[in-house]
């Protein structure tokens, strides 16, 4: 298995292999278009009655009863949409691996659609399947509860509990705010290839793979359906065979999708329309809060935006140090979950005179967990690290607590006081009266943290690896 960090396997399950690591089940990272898609269709459907209808197609799961309130804050009107690709093989879906129909589900991608709030840009943050992650513990099929897991691929998340797993998993990981989810099957993502007028690849050389039944020249193409599917699926006849190519491909595939979807009339074509959303609600699986004003409401806010403007990345990762096989968290992953999470289009003026006097880059703090909740003391010093802050985390306060302060000694109320207007709401400090350490600020995490104030008004402007919505196909990298 390779390393990559952006490493996504596809493989083509018509003629699945023996080996039990090899059989995991249909890769495509070109689902978040199929969720794009769908959120943005419903905005132009004219008859409210039929709309209710095909709704009816969709199956929905109660996210907030399985997860608790146990949840990150929300900080800011951004948006947060989680889209899964299930590998089922229930009813149709069964001709792509036959052998393969009585296996558990899997969500081998998993795609973080990030909408800043006004609809000025999104982002798509894909999570690499074999990606090691502490897990939470997750309600099962069976009613039952899973124990929690130190350290598990994320993959499993699906298998063990389903979507709201994988929604817990990746939460407790990032402390980003997941709105709702949208799961879909195989047959959801054709359906949306053609609903779209096919989607324009380029191929530098001509392919003929038997295995996927792929056969294409040299050059650029439009391809929907069938032959979409097997361009998705294919493994060895595109590109250099490595990893990293394929995910390129991959992701140039999901842009220019979503490219046709923006741009290209579907929107405004009823008898598209009505054909997409007959079709691909009966592969969809969503959160019951998803409904019909929210998704009206989420497709309105998208429609004004280009496609440039919308970016597809992958989580700031690498090879994991106790199994190279595998893949970890990196230390650029938590500065960048903070400027999600922070994410604001208009960040809000300071007060005249607000200026702190002590630069951060001059104050050093330590940061104690008294919010009960695992890591939390963790990711705030990443925040912190990345407004500039010296950092050191002091481990759990005693007992928990849910208001966040800022305490300090002698001679460090300036320091404090930096400290305190870097985090929202800005916390008023307190002056210890015995402890602490000379020249050191201590925050004290409380179960109602507020978050670190966002530095910038929206997210990084350029992230290494990334490919935009409106990139030609043909480019190259």
């Amino acid at each position: 298995m390779n390393s990559n960090p952006m490493y996504m396997e596809y493989v083509d399950d018509a003629d699945p292999p023996q080996d039990p690591a090899r059989r995991r089940g249909w890769r495509i990272l070109g689902w978040v278009s199929i969720g794009l898609s769908v959120l943005l269709v419903v905005s132009s459907l004219t008859f409210y009655g039929y709309y209710r209808k095909v709704m009816g197609n969709i199956n929905q799961q109660d996210l907030n009863a399985a997860l608790g309130r146990d949840r990150p804050k929300k900080l800011n009107s951004a948006l947060n949409i989680l889209l899964l690709g299930s590998d089922t093989r229930a009813g149709a879906n069964g001709k792509y691996g036959r052998q393969m129909r009585n296996d558990p589900p899997r969500s081998d991608t998993m795609i973080l659609l990030h909408l800043s709030p006004g609809g000025g840009q999104a982002m798509g943050i894909s999570f690499p399947r074999d990606l090691m992650v502490q897990m939470p513990p997750c309600k099962t099929a069976n009613g039952g509860r899973s124990a929690p897991q130190s350290r598990a691929q994320i993959n499993s998340a699906f298998t063990i509990g389903g979507a709201p797993c994988v929604v817990a998993t990746i939460e407790k990981l990032s402390q980003i705010k997941i709105d709702h989810f949208v799961q879909v099957d195989f047959n959801g993502f054709k359906t949306i290839t053609q609903a779209v007028g096919g989607v324009p690849v380029c191929l530098s050389k001509s392919v003929n793979d038997p295995k996927s039944k792929l056969r294409l020249s040299a050059g650029r193409h439009v391809i929907s359906g069938e032959t979409a599917l097997a361009y998705v699926r294919n493994r060895y006849g595109l590109g250099d065979g490595s990893d990293t190519d394929r995910i390129k491909r991959q992701q140039k595939f999901m842009g220019a999708l979503a490219d046709r979807a923006l741009s290209k009339g579907v929107l405004s074509d009823p008898g598209k329309l009505t054909g997409l959303l007959s079709a691909v609600t009966k592969s969809l699986t969503t959160d019951s809060e998803l409904k019909i004003s929210t998704m009206m409401q989420i497709a309105q806010g998208m429609q004004g935006m280009s496609s440039g403007k919308l970016r597809f990345v992958t989580v700031p990762s690498g090879p994991d140090p106790l199994d190279p096989n595998r893949v970890a968290l990196t230390a650029a992953a938590q500065p960048f979950f903070a400027a999600v999470r922070n994410d604001k289009t208009v960040p809000a003026p300071e007060p005249k005179g607000s200026a702190p006097k002590i630069p951060a880059s001059q104050v050093r703090v330590r940061v104690f967990n008294g919010s009960g909740i695992y890591g939390q003391a963790g990711r705030v010093a990443e925040d912190l690290r990345a407004q500039g802050f010296q950092v050191e985390v002091g481990g759990n306060a005693p007992g928990r607590q849910t208001a966040t302060r800022v305490l300090y000694g002698p001679g460090s109320d300036q320091h404090a006081q930096t400290l305190a207007k870097a985090i929202n709401g800005a916390p008023q400090p307190q002056a210890r009266t015995s402890g602490g350490a000379a020249g050191v600020v201590d925050l004290i995490v409380g179960s109602g943290w507020p978050g670190v104030k966002a530095r910038s008004a929206g997210l990084p402007t350029k992230v290494q690896g990334e490919i935009r919505a409106n990139e030609d196909p043909c480019k190259k990298p």
